[in-house]
């Protein structure tokens, strides 16, 4: 019997794996990797490893989830080694949970190795902390696909008023929605906001209004995912600490800055 890595492989800069991540990538025999990692981690697999894509596109899966569960299975009852790579943290809204309770039920050996989350390291690298004493004592991870109905509307009212720093996930598609409902539950218009696209990598573009010009901000600089929104007073310190070299230049848009 062989066993299962599931590796969180950071969120973009290939630095930013753990060492223990590097680790099983280096010792993997089978590694299927996501869309969402860099691709310039695979150099380090060693020779004869099989390489296995498991991207998905928005409304477009490479390979569907079921299947990579078997894969995986499947690999590791031929002995092998096998390490499943995913971007930023296996287990925050990467589907690990869901790939480790399968392998669970063909009882096949695993580990998890936590990787560095988008939700922490893409502000971290646009200058934003996502908690800071005099501006944050709360933080959420909050994903972008939400739908109406009730309990959203309570979930809503939860996030709007009792969470100091929002990092919202895979929300640009619904970007005008998530604006709506947290100013329809209470969030001031004037809260700081950032858009942060391909965070970490040397593409990284990061655009920044209020949560009442966000959406336009981001229409006009034509932000498209994969990028993380961040919503709280601490987009504010972006303007003295930001450090890290950007794609774009410096650009004043009329509902917010693009940077």
């Amino acid at each position: 019997m062989g066993k299962v890595w599931l590796v969180g492989a950071g969120p973009g800069d290939p630095d930013l794996i753990t060492v223990k991540g590097l680790r099983a990538l280096q010792n993997a025999d089978v590694i299927l990797y996501d869309r969402l990692i860099n691709e310039d981690l695979l150099q380090y697999a060693k020779e004869g490893a099989e390489l296995i894509f498991c991207g998905k596109l928005p409304n477009h899966h490479h390979l569907q989830q079921d299947t990579i569960n078997h894969l995986l299975v499947f690999h590791a009852k031929k002995g092998k080694n096998v390490t499943r790579l995913k971007g930023g943290d296996p287990f925050v809204f990467g589907r690990g949970g869901e790939e480790a309770e399968f392998l669970v039920k063909y009882a096949i050996p695993f580990e998890v190795i936590p990787g560095i989350t988008s939700g922490i390291a893409a502000p971290a690298y646009a200058g934003i902390p996502v908690t800071h004493r005099n501006y944050s004592a709360s933080f959420a991870i909050v994903t972008g696909h939400r739908q109406e109905g009730e309990q959203e509307e309570i979930k809503w009212a939860a996030l709007a008023k009792g969470i100091d720093t929002l990092a919202i996930y895979m929300g640009v598609k619904n970007l005008s929605y998530i604006q709506k409902q947290l100013l329809t539950h209470g969030k001031s218009a004037d809260t700081p906001a950032a858009l942060i696209h391909w965070g970490t990598t040397a593409v990284q573009q990061t655009v920044t209004g209020t949560l009442g010009t966000i959406t336009d901000v981001a229409q006009t600089a034509a932000i498209k995912n994969p990028s993380m929104i961040v919503i709280g007073n601490v987009v504010k310190l972006r303007e003295q600490i930001q450090w890290f070299q950007e794609f774009e230049p410096h650009t004043t848009l009329s509902s917010g800055t693009a940077q």
